[in-house]
């Protein structure tokens, strides 16, 4: 069955990008209605952090975000398995992108927004370095060996293994290769601090000051958002006095900076992911 629903993806790789995107906004609408639990999860997360919002303005959200969130999944479709030239057309790089030129450590902070898989395809098709990220291996082998080939389509992306620790990370900011690292979910207690998200405790790993630190690179975001033509990867000035002495005030400022970009589409952030399933000492369990 996971053969056969690559298959159709690949079908779908020529199509015109409208039919795509109506696609999976269909999907998206029968997903909302038909998986509860992940509903129920993304109505919570949207009710911690927008509590000023109508419940109706919430469940309208709520919706928009399954449908982007299905419509970048059938994007991975085009982005892995259409002409090259397609790709490019689709992929538009803005911003301060200057900042990714020469061989400098560079740490690239790419929040969970859809188009993560946009950006990072994007980085290494058009930008002549050597870049790298930090995976989890996928629960069913044909996705993971599928998901490996698609995120290094273009040749210039290494893929490190959570498993395998940090060594090769720093080591890899210290070569010059630029670490696309995703450090907004929750991975659980250990090794994370309790910080404001939206003025909620939220469990984060402090990673991004400690490779920042480690591999004396400096943090540039990336913000990838979904268009009607494709994808927009805008590249944000690098963050000047990152990281500070303090883990925990860094990455506190990590959140606070993220809400402000989540702020400018917030239908597009992974609201599907349990943010908050790690809690403080005492606190209730959310969902």
């Amino acid at each position: 069955m996971t053969r056969f629903a690559i298959s159709l993806l690949r079908l779908l790789a020529p199509l015109p990008l409208p039919w795509v995107r109506g696609l999976g906004a269909f999907l998206g609408r029968l997903l909302y209605a038909l998986v509860g639990s992940r509903r129920r999860i993304a109505l919570t997360n949207l009710a911690l952090c927008f509590p000023q919002m109508a419940a109706a303005e919430r469940e309208a959200l709520a919706r928009r975000h399954f449908e982007v969130f299905v419509q970048a999944w059938l994007d991975r479709a085009w982005l892995w398995h259409a002409r090259p030239e397609v790709v490019r057309e689709r992929l538009q790089m803005t911003g301060a992108v200057h900042e990714l030129a020469g061989t400098a450590p560079t740490l690239l902070f790419a929040p969970h927004f859809v188009g993560l898989d946009a950006g990072a395809t994007a980085l290494s098709q058009q930008i002549p370095r050597e870049f790298a990220t930090i995976f989890t291996t996928q629960s069913n082998p044909t996705v993971d060996i599928w998901v490996a080939r698609g995120r290094q389509r273009f040749g210039n992306a290494k893929l490190y293994n959570r498993a395998d620790g940090i060594k090769p990370v720093v080591a890899a900011l210290r070569a010059g290769e630029p670490v696309y690292l995703l450090p907004d979910m929750d991975f659980g207690a250990r090794d994370s601090v309790f910080v404001p998200f939206y003025g909620v405790p939220a469990a984060t790993v402090p990673s991004l000051a400690r490779f920042a630190r480690l591999g004396r690179a400096r943090v540039v975001p990336v913000v990838t958002r979904l268009t009607a033509a494709g994808y927009e990867v805008q590249i944000l000035p690098g963050w000047d006095g990152f990281p500070g002495p303090d883990a925990v005030a860094d990455t506190a400022l990590m959140n606070e900076r993220l809400q402000g970009y989540i702020d400018t589409m917030p239908e597009q952030y992974f609201w599907v992911h349990k943010r908050f399933k790690t809690r403080p000492p005492g606190a209730p369990p959310v969902y």
